[in-house]
């Protein structure tokens, strides 16, 4: 199983690829160097990437983008991730945020870029990350894909015997809203695949659902999916709730009508109970 997970981004471009790499490469001496690479990365040309910073880079930053480089070159070899990796090793000692994010790519290349991966591994690393530089957006991002890892793949008594706690277990950690958010719908996710009790999960999906940025396709999914569980353990307050947003915004989608009498439905068993 590839598990391929980033804020900024489950529902858009990964923030690795639209933010951080422009950023890190702001310290690059020439100007245009900068934006020649910066083009390239953006445009998922690592190779031509690697052309433009011979010899590994010579700056913390440029040895960071060459490393990322590698690690999408193709084609992809045992070989060129161990160079990445060697060279993100190096710069993930330092305790700035080029240290933190070398640190979280190089567990990313155990955990879905090595052609046989190394889920244990990864895990030791970002939990490594997060002990060492917990405040940094890079270890909070290891963090949700540790949770990932725990509620999936890794064996049950490394994740504990409840894998839903085991990944609740990081939320406190995490301090970035959106995360939070990401990690949380994640969560009630997996305690559909694992059958668990939905009143075990489903606070989960209703937080992610109140929460900003979820937005398109997934976001009308998740609005019913909400609704439906929550008929299902007769939470009808909670039911209506998401039956009547998901009308307000999608009045005229082709599930409104399914959609509405399950309203009707739920505003029926409100007025049994003496419930406004």
């Amino acid at each position: 199983m590839r598990l391929n997970f980033h804020d900024g981004a489950v529902f858009s471009v990964p923030r690795l690829l639209c933010v951080s790499w422009f950023c890190l490469l702001a310290g690059v001496s020439a100007a245009g160097e900068a934006s020649t690479i910066s083009s390239l990365l953006a445009n998922g040309r690592p190779g031509a990437v690697l052309e433009a910073l011979p010899d590994q880079g010579r700056t913390r930053t440029e040895r960071l983008a060459w490393a990322a480089a590698r690690i999408g070159a193709q084609p992809v070899t045992d070989g060129n991730l161990r160079e990445a990796g060697q060279v993100l090793a190096e710069l993930a000692r330092g305790d700035d945020e080029i240290g933190a994010e070398a640190a979280y790519l190089r567990a990313r290349i155990f955990q879905v870029h090595a052609l046989t991966p190394d889920y244990a591994q990864a895990a030791n690393l970002f939990r490594e990350l997060a002990e060492r530089q917990p405040h940094s957006h890079w270890a909070q991002l290891g963090l949700v894909k540790l949770a990932m890892l725990e509620l999936y793949v890794l064996p049950a008594s490394a994740a504990g015997t409840d894998r839903i706690a085991a990944a609740e277990g990081w939320l406190a950690r995490i301090e970035e809203p959106r995360l939070r958010r990401d990690l949380q719908l994640q969560i009630g996710q997996a305690g559909i695949a694992l059958r668990e009790p939905v009143a075990r999960f489903l606070p989960h999906l209703v937080a992610a659902a109140r929460a900003d940025g979820i937005t398109g396709t997934a976001h009308e999914d998740l609005l019913v999916q909400v609704g439906v569980l929550s008929e299902r353990i007769g939470a009808w307050a909670q039911a209506r709730e998401f039956f009547e947003r998901y009308l307000a915004e999608y009045p005229t989608n082709v599930r409104a009508f399914a959609v509405r009498e399950k309203l009707d439905r739920a505003r029926r068993e409100l007025t049994k109970e003496g419930r406004p």
